[in-house]
């Protein structure tokens, strides 16, 4: 048991258990931060709505736990100045989003996901977005952090993802970090858009994937150990009589019956 080929075998298993624990507890502890999000998130979602510049401010990134917070802001839309937000997908359906800019009454801008749109293009640059309600406007809305990365930059009046600090570009005045999600506006639009979709407050599989990973360790371990106590059953086993010196011994007495067999017979 003692070979170069059995404390190999042992030093893989054991890095390749040391590895399935950390694994585990990798995913337990993302299990918990997204427990620790998700109370945070129910909590936003239950309190009553405050007035967005209570939460954002102009030029500066929305905080992360304020996010699904509800808000409210009046001003009038900036109609002509909207986003599209390509590749959004609602029950299998092709569809883009619609962000306006909402010139609030203390002036800043607010970006405004007024919701989702069905089109037959889920890729397409140009889309005839609704107009939104004219004159003063009312939006009640869930606050959202900004999408960072390429799929964020705008062209053409369309991206992949919403990001105030690149829709910023192209306007005109200061703009409140984040943007919200719209639950409601008052007056409605003439073209109805299907509102934003609420956050999955599920733990995920988490837990599931770290108690697998922890199986995966033990089974390595106790495999490890079925195959030592084999090895060391088979070595101490006591040598089986060989075939060849059997043979010998049984044509002997084989002759022997037949000789004996013949002289009876005689």
């Amino acid at each position: 048991m003692f070979t170069r080929r059995w404390a190999l075998f042992a030093v893989t298993v054991v890095v390749l258990a040391y590895g399935c624990l950390l694994l585990g507890q990798w995913q337990f502890h993302r299990l918990r931060e997204r427990e620790s999000t998700n109370a945070r998130t129910e909590a936003n979602l239950a309190a009553p709505p405050t007035r967005v510049d209570r939460v954002l401010q102009p030029g500066r990134e929305a905080p992360a736990g304020d996010e699904w917070r509800r808000v409210t802001a009046t001003g009038r839309y900036l109609g002509d100045q909207s986003v599209v937000i390509r590749y959004q997908t609602r029950n299998g359906s092709s569809g883009v989003d619609v962000v306006t800019p909402l010139r609030t009454e203390g002036g800043p801008l607010l970006l405004v996901d007024r919701g989702w749109l069905k089109t037959e293009n889920v890729g397409a640059n140009h889309v005839d977005a609704p107009a939104p309600p004219a004159g003063r406007v009312t939006v009640v809305g869930w606050v959202r952090v900004d999408a960072t990365g390429d799929a964020a930059t705008v062209t053409d009046g369309s991206a992949r993802a919403i990001s105030s600090s690149q829709i910023a570009r192209s306007l005109t005045g200061p703009v409140y970090g984040g943007f919200v999600d719209a639950e409601k506006e008052t007056p409605t639009a003439r073209t109805a858009l299907v509102p934003a979709e609420l956050p999955d407050l599920g733990n995920g599989p988490h837990f599931f994937y770290g108690v697998q990973w922890w199986f995966f360790g033990v089974l390595a371990v106790f495999g490890f150990l079925y195959l030592a106590y084999d090895e060391r059953r088979r070595l101490r086993a006591p040598p089986a009589e060989s075939e060849g010196s059997q043979r010998p011994q049984h044509a002997t007495i084989d002759r022997e019956h037949r000789a004996g067999d013949e002289a009876r017979s005689g």
